[in-house]
């Protein structure tokens, strides 16, 4: 096989996942920015900043999303905590997600035994896959690095940053090739990928909220990426750990992919089990059965977060914060986070998201439904496509609502042991005030998937990322009210320090049934689309 061959190989592997890595690294690129800007406008003398350090340094709340602070009087050590923190796990997200498509998904559409049955070794395949995808790494790398500097920061640390928030994506990605080799599908490598960044967000949850634990910080990925310590006396032989996992993972996967058959996987799918009727009455109910783990997952996850932030609702201190930052949470609803019911109205703008992720998600399961060819059995039966459609979609409603009351149900609990005096009502109240939006965004991804199918999943993620991003830096860079009421998380009411916005959640819901609707048109009069 010529080197030219190879490198078609890498850049179709590379710009399969374009949409994907636009998506993230406007993120990155957009908070990476963001967060030096804002440091220095709301805490701009070294006064501010002392009263800044003495409210949050050490608040178990802020530690819960963005991790442990090592020097918070700069505006690097601020950075380092504020954008590390939180794309670290973004990263690992994206890591995991790479692997899934370019090494199974290609595997699951059969395109990889037709590369493999030509003058394409095993070994160069799987080289090609793993490069594009340490491209799309780059790039991830080179928006951080963008957006820091734009930021004001200097270079050095700022490239030093970038690295340390992208380690996790080169550990993720590795895994996640491993994960590959032992799932039968790309769902199954998902499962097992995700299941292993859910034990590293938690051990380093757990290291970064005690006094005790803090060693677990050394056993997880989103450690590793905390104890490079940019800005704050960095310790740059870290890096090794992430390296050496990561080749590890990545040479023990080529060789198992060497030895596996294609198709197969070394958790394989059994060749006979015993036969299960159960959700096999209808297209809907046996797109529940296949989803079943995965609401599970869900469930348990936001779950659990809920709780969390319930628990810790009564920890944050009025001191430190600034007359400008004040000012920025009015803009984005007026809550107090200092109470415990305008800091859980503020942290469930991100249960928003969350569920509006998954919303997306829902769609491209339908989605990989119909690049599999699995859609042309089920539509070969008495099914029409509006019905299947309709049932897939109502299913992922079904599933919003669920995570909305588990959301708020789990948070009122949390709440309640510390006797934040909320009532379980008004926390039932502000689970299902996150179901509007994500309805909504569902809608949409809908409809770019009747219209666009291939580019359908990067589409309908980078609307929601791009949206709730504008909808944290609007109120920061004073943009006018009808520029900030663009994005639906604007229209959010912060319950429960806020009473729920009726109008705009029934405004949105009648919105999402239209634009619905014609997505359901819309696909019954398209061609099926294979990956």
């Amino acid at each position: 096989m010529s080197g030219a061959a190879l490198l078609a190989l890498v850049r179709r592997t590379f710009a399969d996942a374009r949409g994907r890595n636009i998506g993230f690294a406007l993120l990155f690129a957009l908070v990476a920015y963001a967060q030096p800007a804002a440091y220095r406008s709301d805490y701009p003398t070294l006064r501010d900043r002392l009263g800044f350090v003495h409210a949050f340094a050490g608040n178990a709340s802020l530690r819960l999303f963005y991790g442990r602070p090592v020097d918070l009087l700069s505006v690097g050590g601020y950075s380092a905590w504020r954008v590390g923190g939180i794309l670290a796990i973004f990263a690992a997200v994206w890591g995991m997600l790479a692997a899934a498509r370019a090494l199974r998904a290609e595997e699951d559409s059969g395109r990889t035994e037709i590369l493999a049955a030509g003058p394409v070794s095993r070994a160069r395949l799987f080289a090609a896959s793993v490069c594009g995808c340490l491209g799309g790494v780059l790039v991830l790398w080179v928006a951080l690095l963008a957006g820091l500097l734009a930021g004001g920061l200097p270079a050095g640390g700022s490239a030093y940053l970038a690295l340390a928030t992208v380690v996790p994506a080169l550990v993720f990605l590795a895994l996640g090739a491993l994960a590959c080799q032992l799932g039968s599908s790309r769902r199954v490598a998902l499962e097992l990928t995700g299941a292993a960044l859910v034990v590293a967000l938690l051990l380093r949850v757990v290291a970064d909220t005690t006094t005790s634990l803090g060693w677990l910080r050394w056993l997880t990925p989103l450690g590793w990426s905390e104890e490079l310590r940019a800005f704050a006396g960095p310790q740059a032989w870290v890096i090794a750990l992430p390296a050496v996992v990561s080749l590890a993972c990545l040479l023990g996967a080529a060789r198992l992919w060497l030895g596996r058959d294609v198709g197969r996987g070394l958790i394989g799918a059994r060749e006979v089990a015993p036969v299960r009727l159960s959700g096999l009455s209808s297209p809907t109910a046996l797109a529940l059965r296949e989803e079943r783990w995965s609401l599970g997952g869900w469930l348990l996850g936001s779950g659990s977060f809920a709780f969390i932030i319930g628990l810790i609702s009564t920890s944050i201190s009025s001191a430190g914060i600034s007359s400008s930052l004040r000012r920025q949470l009015k803009a984005l609803g007026g809550a107090s986070i200092t109470k415990p019911a305008g800091y859980i109205g503020l942290s469930f703008l991100f249960f928003v998201l969350a569920f509006s992720l998954f919303a997306c998600s829902q769609v491209a399961a339908a989605r990989h439904e119909e690049a599999q060819e699995r859609l042309d059995v089920i539509l070969a039966l008495p099914v029409s496509r509006a019905r299947w459609l309709v049932g897939r979609l109502g299913l992922a409603v079904g599933g919003l609502l669920a995570l909305s009351l588990a959301a708020g149900l789990l948070a009122w609990v949390g709440a309640d042991v510390q006797h934040a005096g909320i009532s379980l009502a008004t926390m039932i109240e502000a689970g299902l005030n996150c179901a509007p939006v994500a309805i909504l965004f569902l809608s949409f991804a809908a409809l770019a998937y009747a219209l666009v199918p291939r580019a359908s999943t990067a589409v309908a993620f980078s609307v929601v990322s791009v949206t709730f991003v504008w909808q944290l830096l609007s109120s920061i860079v004073g943009a006018p009210s009808w520029l900030r009421e663009l994005s639906p998380f604007e229209h959010v009411g912060l319950v429960p320090a806020q009473p729920l916005k009726g109008g705009a959640a029934a405004a949105m819901l009648g919105l999402a049934v239209l634009v619905g609707a014609a997505a359901v048109w819309v696909f019954t009069r398209r061609d099926l689309v294979g990956a």
